[in-house]
């Protein structure tokens, strides 16, 4: 008995944590000048305080793994929506490709410009700058 508490009480603090988080980020989103998610928001808040290790990872982690296990199965209903919008999605399906490959372009040149700056050049041990020449 004391160890189906433990576990049930895990579950709940780790909900408990993750909707804590999403709902200071939509409390964030209202107060901000521009629209941004407060999903969003809240998981980026949640990422910030497991990455400075004010919240513990292990007491998020029944309930994100519960979810990732689901998470197929919760986008079901976003699926179905999507094709109420069908007639829509095929009228403007060449705008959407263009706007979907020109935007991973972005992303991508981005992201490497982006990591080239923060990594630099790796320095290889054992080469050195007179082998260079």
């Amino acid at each position: 008995m004391r160890n189906s508490l433990t576990v049930i009480w895990h579950y709940l603090r780790s909900f408990a944590l993750i909707y804590l988080c999403l709902y200071a980020g939509v409390a964030v989103a209202s107060l901000l000048p521009i629209t941004i998610p407060g999903s969003i928001i809240g998981m980026l808040i949640l990422f910030v305080l497991l990455a400075l290790q004010i919240l513990p990872a292990k007491w998020v982690k029944p309930a994100s793994h519960l979810l990732i296990r689901y998470m197929a199965l919760l986008f079901v209903p976003i699926g179905v929506g999507v094709m109420q919008y069908y007639e829509v999605l095929k009228a403007q399906f060449g705008p959407l490709v263009v706007s979907c490959f020109v935007s991973t372009l972005i992303v991508l040149i981005v992201v490497s410009w982006s990591s080239h700056l923060v990594h630099g050049e790796r320095k290889i041990v054992g080469k050195s700058e007179a082998g260079k020449k």
